[in-house]
């Protein structure tokens, strides 16, 4: 007897090092994880990453409607634009099928092994080396299934995270030229005279500066001075006056964030034709300058929840947005398309419980957005944007484009205002939450669209309100901001370009005799 429960005893502390919990790998954790620069599949999820870290839970996609409406959702895939098609989204489905498969069978085998362990320390074994023989086997098996569990998880993320939002059933199909007009706004204004462009009209009126700036900031970019310095901060202002009296909560948000808010968003800055500017890896690791304030203000309701009362929560923002612009060929001169701008922009939070809360914000935005434009006396379109258009997060987009005299154009697909509805895309990615009266969470919808975007408002303005001896009528909702009814040319002279590279160079100061 002494024998059997010295053997016992013996057993029970071999069992407990065959037994003893694994340190699980898995991303909840921080440690124990290696990240790797980039996944073995190819596609690097900098949000996934940012969940391995600890920084925010896992996004919660909805899986059972891939799963389940595949099809569905491979034609909506191959309906959009990008290098998404029908094979990954079949990939991504087995892989999420395989994940779940390994978790089963982890979850089996870690009961069977508490199990186990509940009979060793129970001290009621016969066949003691049998148990611990089988125990062995459990733990040797589970080490390998989460580390499989843990590559199958990433590469699910790293797939899974770039399928597009769903869409709108009456979203036109294709590309920019199947686009939707919804409404035509204003009359087009007419000339007695060939109208200027706003590159001509801004240089002769001293408010736009474009020339010679290649060795100070690079092409496509540009100075305001004068009034046209005063005509930005004049839409700001008017853009944010206007939506505060709506209820709209002024927020200032940072311009440099960290690449898994703007792949929340929907947005790849790590991607190679991306527009994202990024800062120096090697002293700023991870840090990105917004191409819009919607990434600031989104980052600000990552991972918090908004009580049931205050819904929906509009908030406005102004900021400076960076855009690369990769697509050197178009557009290379004048404010059209340019590094950097300053814009105001509107983003919703709200409920979903009928699942049309977020339509009917979008359709306020878009009012709110008509009201500013016909209060600038300005001539514009509004669009319903197809397939081919709406970007990744977008489950309906409207754009607006203005009438703008000097290109004899809207714009062509570059609006000067657009709005967006993102249902529960961005904010199952960011965690963006709202509290129910009974306490429970659930996902909010996002809504997004912009308020202005300072220079393209600005060509419409300039090119619209020009006269015919070549000043600009300051629109009436303007004039209270800028003081003035009419912008003319300034009084003072103009810069004279001395720098090298003239035919004729002006001769260098003589040296001076003291």
């Amino acid at each position: 007897m002494a024998t059997c429960i010295g053997m016992v005893a013996k057993v029970g502390v071999f069992a407990a090092a065959v037994l003893k919990p694994v340190a699980r790998q898995c991303p909840g954790h921080r440690v124990n994880v290696f990240v790797p620069h980039r996944l073995s599949h190819g596609v690097r999820s900098r949000l996934y990453e940012h969940v391995r870290e600890g920084y925010s839970d896992k996004p919660e996609l909805d899986m059972r409607a891939v799963c389940e409406e595949t099809d569905k959702v491979i034609a909506n895939v191959e309906s959009r634009k990008g290098d998404l098609r029908g094979d990954d989204v079949r990939k991504i489905v087995c892989v999420w099928q395989e994940l779940q498969a390994v978790k089963t069978e982890i979850s089996e085998l870690e009961e069977e092994k508490r199990r186990i362990s509940d009979i060793v320390r129970g001290l009621v074994v016969r066949n003691c080396y049998y148990t611990l023989q089988k125990g062995r086997e459990i733990r040797n098996r589970l080490n390998h299934l989460y580390h499989k569990e843990t590559e199958l998880d990433e590469e699910h993320y790293g797939r899974a995270l770039r399928l597009p939002n769903t869409t709108h059933p009456a979203v036109p199909v294709g590309d920019e030229s199947q686009a939707r007009m919804v409404e035509l706004v204003g009359q087009k204004p007419e000339f007695d005279f060939k109208p200027k462009g706003h590159v001509e009209l801004g240089e002769e009126l001293g408010l736009i500066r474009q020339r010679h700036l290649a060795h100070v900031s690079g092409h496509r970019s540009y100075y305001l001075r004068g009034a046209g310095a005063r005509l930005q901060a004049a839409l700001q202002n008017f853009a944010l006056d206007t939506l505060q009296r709506r209820g709209f909560i002024p927020m200032v948000v940072p311009d440099m964030l960290k690449g898994a808010v703007f792949e929340g968003c929907g947005m790849q800055p790590n991607a190679q034709s991306s527009q994202v500017y990024s800062l120096d890896p090697a002293r700023f690791p991870d840090l990105n300058l917004a191409g819009t304030g919607e990434v600031g203000v989104a980052g600000y309701f990552m991972d918090h929840a908004v009580n049931w009362k205050d819904l929906p929560v509009r908030t406005v923002c102004s900021s400076t947005c960076y855009r690369a612009e990769t697509d050197t060929g178009r557009e290379t001169w004048g404010l059209y398309r340019v590094h950097h701008f300053n814009k105001v922009e509107m983003f919703g939070v709200t409920a979903d419980e009928t699942g049309e809360e977020s339509s009917q914000l979008l359709q306020e935005f878009v009012s709110l957005q008509k009201e500013m434009f016909s209060a600038l006396e300005l001539h514009y379109r509004v669009l319903d944007m197809p397939t081919e258009e709406l970007g990744p997060p977008a489950h309906r987009k409207y754009d607006i484009e203005a009438w703008m005299p000097g290109r004899n154009s809207y714009g062509e697909v570059s609006p000067v205002s657009s709005a967006s509805n993102c249902t529960d895309y961005q904010s199952r990615r960011l965690n963006i939450l709202y509290e129910r009266e009974d306490g429970s969470l659930q996902y909010a919808h996002t809504v997004n669209a912009t308020a202005c975007a300072i220079p393209r408002t600005v060509i419409a303005i300039l090119e619209t309100h020009q006269t015919k001896e070549g000043t600009i009528r300051v629109p009436r909702a303007l004039q209270p901001y800028l003081s003035l009814e009419v912008i003319e040319k300034p009084k003072y002279t103009p810069l004279k370009y001395i720098g090298p590279n003239q035919r004729y160079p002006p001769a260098r100061p003589a040296p001076k005799i003291r």
